[in-house]
């Protein structure tokens, strides 16, 4: 069976995207630490899932000049976490460039294991990020081909793409996935905190398909 690098941030999304990969490859996780809020919690996610999907390798990468950059909420503390949904323009959550940076890291990853394709959990419900749509993947396959060794093959799936988050949680309950293990909250580490707009986005996804979110939420 051909390897897949999984890009596991330990969310609801990235869970997901592994449950779909395991169909047809062996599962490689990687998991990028770039000082984010909830970094220690997200990262106990990882292992948690890649314990469970038993990853056949996993890589834990440091790429902490993320925050030096700065420009995100989830990287400032003088931010302050949106939690409207609905806010337009891109929300201060993005963090600048942020899945360019970390796809590139999975792709070298995976080319240095012979593995055939990367996969990200981005999904166009969050097209407001700009590096979550779906014609940002065709233009970075497209760079991929390009700039990797003449007889690499590495394709970037995005499996969730067209999905919205309800669809997202149900296609988790269809596979089985661990969605009990992930952790969305972009502000809390010990029960999620249910305000911000990644507790909102989720919420809503599992009461549109009738089902209990598994995770503790602060009261």
């Amino acid at each position: 069976m051909s390897t897949a690098v999984i890009l596991v941030s330990g969310g609801l999304d990235s869970c997901v995207a592994a449950a779909e990969a395991q169909r047809t490859h062996a599962l490689a996780f990687l998991h990028l630490n770039y000082r984010q809020r909830t970094q220690a919690r997200e990262l106990k996610a990882f292992e948690l899932l890649a314990d469970y999907f038993a990853a056949s390798a996993r890589l834990v990468v440091d790429v902490s000049y993320m925050h030096q950059i700065g420009g995100s909420s989830l990287l400032d503390p003088d931010m302050v976490i949106p939690t409207d949904t609905q806010e337009r323009g891109v929300p201060t959550t993005y963090v600048p460039f942020r899945n360019a940076n970390l796809l590139g890291i999975g792709v070298a990853w995976a080319e240095t294991l012979g593995a055939e394709a990367v996969y990200i959990g981005a999904h166009q419900e969050e097209s407001v990020y700009p590096d979550c749509r779906s014609e940002f993947i065709a233009a970075y396959k497209q760079m991929v081909a390009l700039g990797t060794r003449p007889e690499t093959r590495i394709d970037i799936c995005a499996p969730l793409i067209t999905l919205d988050k309800a669809a997202i949680v149900q296609r988790g309950l269809d596979l089985k996935a661990p969605l009990h293990l992930t952790w969305s909250c972009y502000q809390n580490e010990d029960l999620a905190c249910g305000q911000c707009s990644s507790c909102q986005l989720r919420l809503k996804g599992f009461a549109q398909v009738r089902a209990k979110d598994p995770i503790p939420y602060a009261p």
